[in-house]
């Protein structure tokens, strides 16, 4: 027989055949086989020339090496992250509301696309209802995702980190609303507002917009933006139709902020770019990994970069979009399927 070899990295050789020789006498059956012999033996040589093995790459499904480990921890380490800014992000919204000014004393900033256009009232509303039909989607998308657990953690990254520099612009830099139509509500309980914020998630639908302050930079735009740079990530290129949707909704969105007149444009802008940036950012660092340990990879002097090393150290390749069933069906249901798939065959 044909001594195999296999290496350490999984690759198997198989030697050269060596020369058979004439059977000096025999049968035709003898002649036949020597015959067989010598010309797999001169085709082996064709192909492999002057080589003492040939080089069979084994896939690594096959080597049983999992390039894509779940880590469900991780993504509750990232989980935890997220909602501690979130819940951060109220607080820091109900101090800045105590720093308001009043409309009296410090009127609107001057914004061209106000001078344009006439607010719309009912436009913001049209905004929360894209944003949550957006988020909706993605969580459905996600949940039939094969590699959810990885996905999920990259997107709790990305929103407590953006939200983080939300909380930071808006603490540094106050200000004033960006129209009279604007209601604030008494300074007064900042511990209160916090928890009504926790528990409305800050939308107008629930009543609860009536928070002022937090305008550099917008968290609607933020989650508009998000939701669909995750959804058109993690879904087939074919899915277009799906993808020019979304974009619809997000990018009516985000003009609906302005219609009306519930940020000034400088808040939109800044939060568009900081959310496609990091997201871009993130995921190159994360689908090129010959940058990983690049030395001039100025990606990796973010600050976030040991995080991002804690969260995708084991994540060897680029995550496939591949969809499965969130919950695998029972035993019965399988084996009666592989019952019908047999007979079909038969």
């Amino acid at each position: 027989g044909v001594n195999v070899q296999q290496k350490g990295n999984g690759n198997v050789f198989y030697p050269c055949v060596p020369v058979p020789t004439e059977p000096e006498a025999g049968g035709s059956r003898l002649s036949g086989l020597w015959k067989q012999n010598q010309l797999i033996h001169s085709l082996s040589n064709g192909l492999r020339r002057h080589c003492d093995y040939v080089k069979i790459s084994v896939p690594p499904e096959e080597r049983g090496a999992d390039s894509l480990p779940s880590e469900w921890w991780k993504t509750g380490v990232a989980f935890l992250y997220a909602l501690f800014i979130l819940v951060f992000t109220t607080v820091v919204i109900t101090v800045v509301h105590e720093r308001v000014p009043d409309k009296s004393v410090s009127p609107p900033l001057p914004d061209k696309f106000f001078d344009y256009l006439d607010r719309v009232p009912w436009a913001f509303t049209v905004t929360e209802v894209n944003g949550l039909v957006l988020v909706g989607l993605w969580l459905v998308q996600w949940i039939f995702l094969k590699h959810k657990a990885i996905i999920a953690r990259r997107c709790f990254f990305l929103i407590g980190t953006l939200y983080m520099y939300r909380c930071v612009t808006m603490y540094i830099t106050t200000l004033p609303v960006p129209g009279k139509h604007m209601v604030c509500a008494p300074k007064l309980f900042p511990g209160l507002m916090s928890c009504w914020l926790c528990v409305s998630s800050g939308l107008s639908l629930t009543g609860s917009h009536l928070m002022c302050g937090d305008f550099l930079y917008s968290g609607h735009t933020v989650m508009l933006t998000l939701s669909y740079l995750f959804i058109k990530e993690y879904s087939a290129r074919w899915m277009w139709w799906y993808h020019w949707f979304c974009w619809l909704l997000s990018a009516s969105g985000v003009l609906c902020i302005l219609i009306a007149h519930e940020h000034y444009s400088i808040d939109v802008v800044v939060g568009y770019f900081a959310t496609t940036r990091t997201f871009w950012w993130y995921h190159t660092m994360a689908n090129t990994h010959a940058l990983r340990d690049a030395p001039n990879n100025y990606l990796s002097r973010a600050w976030w970069s040991p995080v991002f090393k804690f969260l995708e150290r084991n994540v060897h390749t680029t995550v496939p979009v591949e969809f499965s069933w969130p919950v695998a069906p029972p035993s019965s249901c399988r084996q009666r399927y592989r019952m019908v798939e047999g007979g079909r065959d038969e």
